[in-house]
């Protein structure tokens, strides 16, 4: 057997996906007729406590879309200084919207609402103003930690004070909503626009959701055609991702628990030492380069991922039952042997 704890990405859909799609009744969606894409859409903003959403083919397009529907040419946005849209979306605010993207520092992906306010700017002849804030819950470059409702809550007092939007990348909302026990609309609820992925942990092949007011969907529907987002009949896609949000998001337990199990067994690996997982990422640190553990975990059937030169990043899923997490482990303790001796 083959264990890939690369990414959450790399599921198969499930058999009653497939059956989804073979019964998926289409339409053209750039028409606005596509009625699995109709349902999907309102089935995420309710779950969300939305007006609307908005289906694409990916969280990078809609995170930018976001942005591009709430900015114009010349303004600033702030984001955290390793939030996926600075860091994995090809510079993408400045290439779509023409905005200046300004970081802020974070403890462990949480932030600060003292730090962010002390980098609002405020427009004048010499400065552009600040916007747009972009949040990430949870936060990936952070190993999957989770920003909790009050902290959220005092962040959304200072946007509205300083007349900030807020943008929530979501990609993996469901997993710190798992995590915080807390409704995923509640921690939406901070935010204008939310994305979420359905192929995140949720086991869609593709597709992820912008939610937000009627007015800012609309705005980010020009955006998605623009960008080459516009599909015909995504339907097949969306039936996916319907089974996703009825089915997948209560299994989250299931990889949080797995993930935890996984950081406990790596702490007596000679070379290893794993941080405490908050979801279902873990981040360990290598002795030896990540790269050697890389490829001789290959060897052994499981796949990992370089997360830096002395850094694993493991990810479970639903993909990876308690079989697959014992080869896993037992994997990691015989290399760990093998290093050391």
């Amino acid at each position: 057997m083959t264990v890939d704890l690369r990414s959450d990405t790399v599921t198969r859909p499930t058999p009653t996906m497939y059956e989804a799609i073979a019964k998926a009744e289409l339409g053209d969606d750039v028409l606005g007729h596509d009625p699995t894409v109709l349902r999907l859409e309102r089935m995420a903003a309710e779950r969300l406590g939305k007006e609307e959403g908005l289906f694409f083919p990916s969280g990078t397009m809609a995170n930018q879309a976001a942005i591009a529907a709430q900015t114009r040419p010349g303004d600033s946005i702030l984001a955290d200084e390793d939030a996926h849209i600075l860091f994995y979306e090809g510079a993408g605010p400045s290439v779509f919207s023409a905005v200046q993207a300004r970081s802020y520092p974070s403890q462990n992906g949480r932030p600060d609402p003292i730090e962010i306010e002390s980098r609002i700017l405020t427009s004048s002849h010499h400065t552009p103003g600040t916007t747009l804030l972009c949040l990430e819950n949870s936060h990936n470059r952070a190993g999957g930690a989770v920003t909790p409702l009050k902290i959220l809550l005092q962040i959304r007092e200072v946007a509205e004070r300083r007349g900030l939007k807020v943008h929530l990348d979501g990609a993996r909302l469901f997993n710190a909503a798992t995590a915080l026990r807390e409704d995923p609309a509640d921690l939406a609820s901070i935010a204008d626009t939310v994305m979420v992925s359905l192929s995140k942990g949720l086991c869609s092949p593709v597709g992820s959701l912008l939610c937000g007011s009627s007015e800012t969907i609309e705005a980010a529907r020009f955006w998605r055609k623009r960008m080459g987002g516009g599909m015909r009949q995504s339907g097949i896609l969306a039936a996916c991702g319907i089974v996703s949000l009825s089915e997948m998001t209560e299994r989250l337990d299931e990889d949080h628990g797995r993930t935890k199990a996984l950081g406990d067994s790596l702490k007596n690996v000679p070379g290893l030492t794993p941080h405490e997982p908050e979801t279902n990422i873990l981040m360990v640190d290598t002795q030896l380069p990540a790269d050697t553990w890389v490829s001789k975990m290959t060897q052994r059937d499981v796949l990992v991922y370089a997360f830096g030169a002395h850094r694993l990043r493991l990810v479970l899923h639903r993909d990876v039952d308690d079989v697959g997490l014992g080869h896993a482990i037992a994997a990691f303790k015989d290399l760990g042997r093998e290093l050391e001796g």
